[in-house]
């Protein structure tokens, strides 16, 4: 049996565990092998569907769009005077529902399959899928039955109260309450935003520039890296993809970081400059024609924050709060260089050869399993799209009852989507017969997979994102809600991150550390008590400067999407002085070009990431750092309080329900104070 094969059918264990599941994977193995013979399941309560060919991908698509138009048809139909929850509300929440499933396995395709035709298909799927959804979302007739049903305020429950408002929160926001005229301006508006956001993105993603290094001036990082060589023997470093965050986190030469940074920096200069500014002011037309005094109000209004002048209110005060320990790092950093090393000894390309990925993957079972009374269980002979991908059942602990599934498609491959994710395949509902759709999930990532000599080791940052992840699959899956609509990772923006980034913290404690590492040589020996304090501590190694930088593209974003007539150069050169406390910019680089977050996606919310951080920090702090880290009780309370509502209630609410008050930054500041420099 091949040392890859082994490895791939290992959970890996710590300690004298690992050499009796070795002799248990022997008999695994062949019994496996045998049942590869017969005809592959299917997942007991997943509508999903894998394998689909490029045919019957727009076969589904068309069954789709047909059966939906003929759902909101009819709900179009329905008189106002004899509109019900039956027959207005029911019909679009059980489409949604049975919906989703279908239209994910039109979608999902493009990011994981092998075969171009079947990707192309699955995207052109996803077009014609979106276009029809929002066409869903501009039918007056459809918005009209569902408001005369919300305006007789017949609430069975405050999830359906909250679902029905949500539904006609979702017309208006697209202009359906205005006048024709200024509904047609809506729509002509969110065109020419959607135009100039994509412009934006493909002039990044067309940017095909790359610098050339020597061996020497790469020094630290991985044998493996870079994959590409030119001609004259130096190596190619291109600008976007892994090899960015490689370089900056690992490589210890500092001009060749520096020149990095700056170059990355220069991409897109002058032309995506003058898309932004375009795209900003047309936002603002649209907020306004919205009823919105200006775009960041819009953006903000639905999310935890609820208002643009709260989100600056809370970008001051962190920043103001850094402040101290933020200039004191900056003095330490003109007197030291690689200070990582110099100050904590540590070698993070070391600290690699601890993290075999099946180590990783069994202890984040484990930290799951003892925190929020969940069990893992691999699924054999079920039909998968690729050879390497998993997929595992998630059980209740202590009930045995069936929650979920997820796969886990993890190694890197031709055609694959490059980064890591978690992708919701199907959303936990109930029906109107009371039955409870199960939630099935997907977790991509992009790790080498093993070759001769070398295996698949993950970096400490690849660690702490495969957390973060899982996290959200925890989050998928443990959730309760109702309708689909507040399923899965369908909650607050402002709170979807909550979970992923609690679940980091289990990365930098000393127990945790020890379940999940093993030397890869001889997995029975874990990483070493010294280089866990230093992880602890280069967690926080800097993290008020690197905050600081943050926050100032956050405050940039939030301005930019606040006020008129803005220029856009020298307000960030004014804001990164004020910010970092008077260091300027790199010379000749224009971040706003290069800020894709601020052009789509993240528009007026890219705070949006260290809000849920410090509410993440303030959850760890108060229920689990000093109560332990394996505390089931706060797990399980975290897993039925905040999990399992989902976006069925206000995220304040949810967190103050658990808390008991509402949350704080107070935890958050003083993790930074306390293991700062």
């Amino acid at each position: 049996m091949s040392k890859q094969k082994r490895d791939r059918n290992l959970l890996a264990f710590t300690g004298a565990t690992a050499i009796a599941v070795l002799a248990v994977n022997f008999a695994i193995a062949a019994f496996n092998a045998h049942k590869k013979k017969q005809k592959k399941k299917d997942l007991q309560g997943s509508n999903v569907r894998v394998n689909l060919s490029a045919s019957e991908i727009r076969k589904l698509a068309d069954r789709i769009i047909a059966k939906s138009k003929q759902v909101h048809d009819a709900v179009a139909s329905v008189p106002f005077d004899k509109v019900t929850y039956l027959n207005v509300i029911s019909p679009l929440a059980e489409l949604e529902a049975e919906q989703f499933p279908q239209v994910q396995s039109c979608v999902f395709p493009r990011l994981v399959s092998s075969l171009d035709d079947v990707r192309k298909a699955s995207t052109e799927a996803e077009r014609r899928i979106d276009a029809h959804v929002l066409s869903c979302s501009k039918r007056e007739d459809v918005y009209r039955a569902v408001k005369a049903y919300a305006s007789k305020g017949e609430w069975t429950s405050p999830e359906v109260k909250r679902y029905i408002q949500s539904l006609v929160r979702d017309f208006e926001r697209n202009g359906l309450n205005l006048t024709v005229t200024k509904r047609e301006e809506v729509q002509r508006l969110r065109a020419q935003i959607d135009e100039l956001s994509l412009r934006y993105v493909r002039n990044l993603n067309d940017d095909n520039t790359f610098l050339l290094f020597s061996e020497a001036e790469l020094v630290g990082l991985p044998p493996e890296f870079p994959e590409d060589k030119a001609e004259n023997g130096k190596f190619k470093v291109m600008l976007k993809g892994h090899h960015f965050p490689v370089v900056l986190e690992l490589c210890k030469v500092g001009r060749t970081r520096r020149l990095v940074a700056e170059a990355y920096g220069k991409r897109c200069g002058d032309i995506n400059l003058s898309v932004l500014e375009c795209l900003v002011e047309t936002r603002h037309k649209l907020a306004r024609l919205l009823g919105y005094l200006n775009y960041a109000d819009y953006a903000v209004d639905l999310r935890m924050a609820k208002t643009s002048s709260k989100v600056f209110e809370f970008l001051e005060e962190i920043s103001a709060s850094l402040t101290d320990l933020a200039t004191k790092e900056l003095m330490m950093l003109k007197d030291l260089k690689r200070i990582e090393e110099q100050q904590f000894d540590l070698d993070l390309g070391a600290v690699k050869q601890y993290f075999p990925v099946n180590l990783v993957l069994s202890g984040v079972f484990k930290i799951s399993q003892d925190l929020f009374g969940l069990r893992f269980e691999e699924v054999v002979d079920v039909e998968v799209w690729h050879s390497d991908v998993r997929v595992f059942s998630v059980f209740d602990l202590s009930s045995s009852e069936l929650l979920g599934y997820f796969y886990l498609d993890i190694y890197k491959r031709e055609g694959k989507y490059g980064h890591t994710c978690v992708v919701s395949l199907q959303n936990g509902a109930i029906s109107s017969t009371g039955a409870r759709q199960i939630p099935v999930a997907l977790l991509i990532s992009q790790i080498q997979k093993d070759i001769v000599g070398l295996p698949s080791l993950l970096r400490f940052s690849e660690v702490v994102n495969f957390f973060h992840e899982f996290g959200h699959v925890v989050q998928h899956v443990c959730n309760r809600a109702s309708f689909a609509k507040f399923s899965g990772l369908r909650v607050d923006p402002d709170f979807v991150e909550i979970p992923g980034q609690l679940l980091e913290n289990w990365c930098y404690e000393s127990f945790s550390l020890k379940l999940i590492s093993g030397f890869h040589q001889d997995i029975t020996k874990p990483i070493k008590d010294e280089v866990c304090k230093s992880l602890k501590r280069w967690r926080y190694a800097f993290s008020a400067l690197k905050l600081k930088q943050e926050i100032l593209y956050c405050i940039f974003d939030q301005i930019i999407h606040s006020a008129d007539n803005v220029d856009i150069v020298e307000l960030f050169k004014h804001l990164h002085s004020k910010v970092m406390l008077g260091l300027p910019m790199l010379e000749g680089t224009n971040p706003a070009s290069c800020f894709p977050r601020s052009a789509i996606g993240f528009e007026a919310a890219c705070y949006s990431h260290i809000w849920s951080e410090v509410f993440a920090a303030d959850i760890f702090a108060s229920k689990f750092r000093d109560d332990g880290i394996l505390n089931q009780y706060a797990g399980m309370q975290f897993r039925n309080k905040v999990l399992a509502p989902g976006g069925s209630k206000d995220p304040i609410e949810i967190l103050s329900d658990f808390l008991g008050r509402e949350p704080s930054i107070q935890a958050f500041v003083n993790s930074r104070s306390e293991y700062g420099l």
